[in-house]
């Protein structure tokens, strides 16, 4: 797998979030958030593992009650080696709690918690614990009277308003260890609004597409708006915003990652979509494999491919790829044909012993295989 983009990143300054750095040239974290109630704690912490076992860098919770900022205390306590951002709107006395209680990151819009009192308490306390704030700015929740100024209508020019807003309050109080975020569930609105923030500010930017909808829908227009803003360089963070199961988030966004070779993680399938010369069910085939090697991550790009047109051209490329033929089929390993044919019937399994070997291997041998090199 070549790990060397040609995006050229925009410059940032670089912050913090629990031991993960963000923005000035650091790997672009990958996000997610979980959708239990934080206030039942077995099922948050088991979900946050689920998502740590699928390569998240940074989690985030929603602290809606004081309650909940009690349970976090105990999460925060059962969960190692990921950052764990609080999500909180309006009631800065839960800011206050949850930044005591050991979070790595607040996630507030200094503007919708209160006076400036408060605002000034919330960034203090963020200040003396050492942890950073996301402003975080959604077309969905924008204030009222930018709501009145633009007649309901939640361009690109509110969202950058409302953030130029929430920032300047954090400059006057001369805090810059924050991130900043401007969504939409529109995928032109949220490319030109964070085109426009980029010009404007020097913090890291968390990109994403909000409330993108189920997987497959969602999936799409978030790698499109958030693949066009990567491949501008634009992006210290992301997180993809799916109505499903959290993990999935994660799998797409390292897909999009991957596919744009920034950062490398986990196993990128070449497989072609079956025709009359297929010799083996090419589909049933990927989706079994896909299946079984799911908490494979280690990068290597698998190839699956029916019959010998195409099948060997791709194979030379893989790390690991089959050509179909009757019967028997072609496995290539790192660019080399094996002597022994595999049997159709067991390509699956077969290529799960290559896979797993190569992923134990290349772990030895290269465990920091997820970075990439950008040009500048």
């Amino acid at each position: 797998m070549n790990n060397i983009t040609n995006i050229v990143r925009r410059k940032s300054t670089r912050i913090y979030i629990g031991n993960v750095p963000i923005g000035d040239g650091a790997p672009i974290a990958v996000q997610s958030m979980v959708n239990t109630r934080t206030t039942n704690i077995l099922e948050t912490v088991t979900q946050i593992n689920a998502l740590k076992k699928a390569g998240v860098d940074i989690v985030r919770i929603s602290i809606p009650t004081m309650d909940a900022a009690e349970a976090f205390k105990i999460i925060k306590r059962q969960v190692i080696n990921i950052p764990l951002v609080a999500d909180i709107h309006f009631d800065y006395r839960i800011a206050l709690k949850v930044a005591e209680y050991g979070a790595d990151c607040l996630r507030i819009n200094p503007g919708n918690i209160g006076n400036n009192k408060r605002i000034r308490s919330v960034v203090h306390c963020a200040q003396d614990k050492n942890i950073s704030i996301r402003i975080g700015v959604n077309s969905g929740s924008l204030e009222r009277d930018l709501q009145r100024k633009y007649d309901g209508n939640p361009t690109e020019h509110v969202l950058l308003e409302s953030a130029m807003r929430h920032v300047d309050i954090l400059d006057k109080l001369n805090f810059h260890q924050f991130k900043v975020s401007v969504k939409s569930s529109d995928v032109l609105i949220t490319i030109q609004a964070y085109r426009a923030l980029a010009s404007k500010i020097d913090q890291p930017l968390h990109i994403g597409l909000t409330e993108a909808g189920a997987l497959r829908n969602g999936t799409v227009k978030s790698a499109m708006a958030v693949g066009f803003l990567l491949n501008e360089g634009i992006g210290d963070t992301i997180r993809i915003s799916l109505a499903t199961d959290p993990v999935e988030e994660v799998k797409v966004a390292f897909d999009i990652l991957r596919a744009l070779r920034i950062r490398a993680h986990g196993i990128n399938f070449i497989a072609c979509p079956g025709c009359a010369r297929q010799e083996f069910n090419v589909i049933n085939v990927v989706n079994a494999l896909e299946e079984k090697v799911s908490d494979i991550t280690t990068p290597m790009d698998i190839s699956i491919i029916g019959c010998v047109v195409n099948g060997p051209g791709e194979a030379l490329k893989s790390t690991i790829g089959v050509a179909g033929a009757r019967n028997k089929s072609g496995i290539y390993e790192d660019g080399i044909r094996q002597q022994k044919r595999c049997d159709n019937i067991s390509i699956v399994e077969e290529l799960e012993r290559r896979i797993r070997a190569k992923s134990k291997l290349s772990n030895k041998n290269n465990p920091q295989h997820y970075l990439i090199t950008y040009n500048k």
